[in-house]
């Protein structure tokens, strides 16, 4: 099974921690590219951070056209699993770009994980519509929601 992982560039390295958990089960996992860079040592999560409070980070997801680049991983996967932790004062946060991959998957029929509960934020309603199948936090659901 192919998962892609979703979430907060801020949750890069709790979403390596659940990466290698899933890897470790056998199952391939892609995680956000910018996660990645941040994690190779290509920029830091403290440059991105500055970036979004400046209000300049759409700079660096224009250059590296990463919309595109992460329908074509939802795409090409068998389910995405949303990341979903507190962020901003809210419980279970779920940002726009994590909200947009969630719709890539509802629209091409991909199994959509929340890792924890459905947000109380103003488009709640839209993430119920899509179904997501909550984990309350154990990824050993994953496998057996799989068989």
């Amino acid at each position: 099974m192919k998962i892609s992982i979703c979430g907060s560039l801020d949750f890069t390295y709790e979403i390596k921690k659940i990466a290698d958990q899933l890897k470790s089960r056998g199952l391939e996992v892609t995680i956000p590219l910018s996660s990645e860079k941040i994690l190779n040592g290509e920029f830091s999560l403290e440059e991105i951070k500055t970036e979004k409070e400046k209000g300049e980070f759409s700079k660096r997801a224009i250059k590296y056209d990463s919309i595109r680049a992460y329908w074509k991983i939802v795409n090409e996967a068998d389910a995405v699993l949303v990341t979903n932790f507190d962020k901003k004062g809210i419980k279970n946060y779920i940002g726009g770009n994590t909200f947009l991959e969630m719709g890539f998957a509802h629209i091409l029929n991909k199994k959509i994980y929340l890792l924890h509960e459905i947000p109380d934020m103003i488009y709640s309603d839209e993430l119920k519509t899509m179904q997501p199948i909550i984990l309350d936090g154990d990824l050993t659901k994953i496998a057996s929601l799989n068989n």
